[in-house]
Parts: C-alpha cells; structure tokens; sequence
C-alpha cells in the first residue's frame, strides 16, 4: 500500500504537526507513505526532515511557491472585511497542479490535510479527485465545508449556502463566499471523497453542511509519540506553573485575553496562591504587563525536548480557546501526564473529562476559567490528576491506535475501489 499525504507545510502550525505525526506513525506501522509539502524547510525556517518530500525543493520553486502565498493574499485583500481577518479566510483561487508528480502517480490513495495558502486551488482539488484514486481528507478546521472561513465564528450558512460572509468587507448574496461556495460545488461533485474528523464536533458539522453531508464520514484523533511526550519526574509543587501555548498568541481566536481576566479574578479570589506563567509561541500580548502574577516567555519552541519539558514543568495547560477542533496542546499536555483547563468547546470537551484529567468551563467564562485554575492549583492529590491525565492520553491518541484505524480505512477503500 502506498500512501501520499499532501500538507501546505511541514511544521508550521497545529495542522502541519499533526499531519507529520500521522505519516511517521503510519510508517512505523508498516504502510509507504510519502508526505508531500508545498513549501520547503527554509521558508518554514525548520531543519527539513528526512522522510519529507518537498514540493519547492529549489531557489525558482520556492519563488514560485512563495508566489502563489502572495497571489492568494492579494486576491482576497479587496474583499476582507479589515486586517484582523487577513488570514482566516481562503479562497483556493491559486495552486499548483500535482497530477503528474511522481508522488501522486504511485499513490494507492492520496491523503489530503491543510492544503491552503496557495499550495492547493479548488481546480487542483478537482484534478486530484477526477484522477480516480481513493481520497481520504482529515480536516483540521471548518474550510472545507465553508465558502471560505477557516473558522465560522458561529456563523451556520454553510448549513444551506454562504452568503452574507462576517468576514467581507461588503457582505451580500452573491459575495466572495457565496462564489467560492458554488465553485466548491463543481470541486467536489463525484469526487471519491472520504472524510476524516480528529473530533466529533468537526464531523458533525461537516455531516449537517451542504457542500460534504453526502460524503461518507469517520472520527479519528490526531497522534502523537508518546514514548516522547511522557511524564518526567513529578513537577516542584513549591513553585505552581500555568503553562499557555499557541502559534500566536495574539491570535484572539486562542482567548489569552480570558486567560488574563481569569488570572486576575483567580488573584483576588485566592491570595494565596502565587503560580508563575510560563508562555510558548509567537509574539507578545500587550496584556502580558497587566498579569499579577511572574510571567515567563519561553518564545517559540521548535524542538520537541523543550516542548515536553515545558509541560513537565507546568502544574496545569490552559487552553482558553473559542473555537478549535482537537488542539495539539491538550494532547501533547495530557500525554506528559499535565492535567488542562478549557473552554467547553469543540473537539475540547472530547478530551478533558471535566474535574479527572482537567478542567471544563463554560466558553467565554473568565469566573468558570479561575475556577479551573484553582481546582487544579489546590487539588488535595496533584498525583491522581497527572495518572489519569496520561490515562486518557493513551487510550484516546497512541501512535498503535490511530494507525491502525487509518490502515483500516485505506484498506476498505483500496478494496472498493
């Protein structure tokens, strides 16, 4: 069996990681993957793995790779509704064609992830599908089934058809979403698609939506190696530790602004209580001078030693997000045995079992979100919280468990087909 699993990058954001933890678990599981990259390791700024393929391998592809990022920007620049929401809507205008790459030629079954930024257009969707070859797709945000949003911010016309598009600058019923909804249409139509879910939220929105409800459907969760991200010696309870990490911690989608208004109440609600922050990521808040408590910036951590120290360091995660879908940093935290407190939406309530592994608080709540934290800061056995944290980790994401139900979809469709 050979497996092609394309992906815009190799390791820049959540879905990119977890793309590359699927391919090498599935190669330690005896299936011949390739993971195609659009993008190559310099423009990504990482060391180039290498079991990666990548799509610009030269000074003129990288160009030409680049190129196409900046087309895709510039596309949506007179449409967007202002600059906060530059990248969070996609319109699939421009990409390269794939058809005749050696990759996709050998394939037994192509495997699509996050393919936007310029990497794959809804024509070259189109072109990989009317190749014949069973297509699996693990969607890591809302945009397939949207008429260009990654994240719908609670808006449900994709349930019928996008128009009126929180995200234009003139939102109407026949705005850029409604059009790039009808194009993905055409995309999609007989394509031999079959769609994967890292959480039930995300399947069941995709299964309610218009563009993917006809489309067989199936959950499985991201993985990870959890022979490396396992618990460490038992952290200094002398010193409590909140850890909070995202690719941007500016992004507002990632609610670090809760976390700050939480950190506050927990302040004046339990005095005593003196935790430091420790925050991973990309850029800085301004509210980072407002917290009352120490706060440590560890920056952006590339190397997955570092990343796993920083959860054996912390006495809790805190993963305030408004919108996400089976976030890397719960199961990376829950893997090291680091109990999470969250906000009870999407793909989160189907990782945290509410007071056993962490903490659950209604989404938007600063008050339920302190609470939280000083559930976990005061347990009365920190011990029995971190055992069942790694406990739901590895019977929920072991690289043993997803594999195997990954090769069981690919041999069924093989055997379709």
């Amino acid at each position: 069996m050979n497996v092609v699993i394309l992906s815009t990058y190799q390791q820049f954001g959540g879905a990119a990681v977890a793309t590359g933890r699927l391919h090498r678990a599935l190669q330690k599981h005896g299936v011949q993957t390739t993971l195609l990259v659009g993008t190559s390791a310099r423009q990504e700024r990482h060391q180039p793995a290498p079991d990666v393929t990548f799509l610009a391998n030269n000074f003129l592809a990288e160009q030409t790779a680049f190129g196409r990022f900046v087309a895709e920007r510039l596309y949506f620049l007179p449409f967007e509704r202002d600059p906060s929401v530059r990248f969070h809507f996609s319109p699939a205008v421009f990409g390269t064609g794939l058809n005749f790459h050696p990759a996709i030629q050998q394939a037994d079954v192509i495997h699509l992830h996050w393919t936007s930024f310029g990497f794959l257009s809804l024509s070259g969707l189109r072109s990989l599908f009317d190749l014949g070859k069973p297509v699996v797709w693990t969607l890591h945000d809302q945009w397939a089934f949207t008429g260009g949003c990654h994240y719908t911010g609670g808006c449900d016309h994709f349930l019928t058809h996008c128009h009126h598009c929180p995200y234009l600058k003139k939102p109407g019923d026949n705005d850029l979403s409604a059009r790039r909804f009808d194009r993905k249409q055409w995309a999609y139509a007989n394509a031999p698609l079959h769609l994967v879910h890292p959480s039930r939220w995300l399947a069941d929105q995709a299964e309610r939506s218009t563009l993917l409800g006809g489309f067989p459907h199936q959950v499985i969760h991201n993985t990870l190696d959890q022979q490396v991200f396992t618990p460490h010696a038992t952290p200094d309870t002398t010193v409590p530790r909140l850890l909070f990490g995202s690719a941007n911690v500016t992004d507002s989608r990632k609610g670090f602004s809760f976390f700050a208004e939480a950190l506050t109440l927990l302040h004046q609600q339990f005095p005593d209580l003196k935790p430091e922050i420790l925050v991973f990521g990309k850029g800085r808040s301004y509210l980072f001078n407002e917290l009352p408590y120490p706060i440590r910036q560890l920056g952006i951590l590339t190397h997955e030693d570092d990343i796993v120290a920083a959860y054996n360091a912390a006495t809790a995660m805190v993963v305030p997000s408004l919108e996400d879908n089976l976030p890397n940093t719960i199961v990376e935290a829950l893997s090291c045995g680091t109990p999470v407190v969250g906000f009870r939406t999407g793909g989160i309530p189907e990782m945290i079992d509410h007071q056993q592994n962490g903490y659950l608080a209604a989404v938007g709540s600063a008050q339920e979100l302190a609470d939280g934290l000083a559930f976990i800061l005061t347990h009365p056995e920190p011990g029995l919280l971190r055992q069942q944290a790694r406990r739901s980790a590895e019977g929920r994401f072991s690289e043993v468990h997803i594999a195997r139900q990954h090769i069981e979809l690919y041999q069924s469709l093989l055997s379709e087909n």
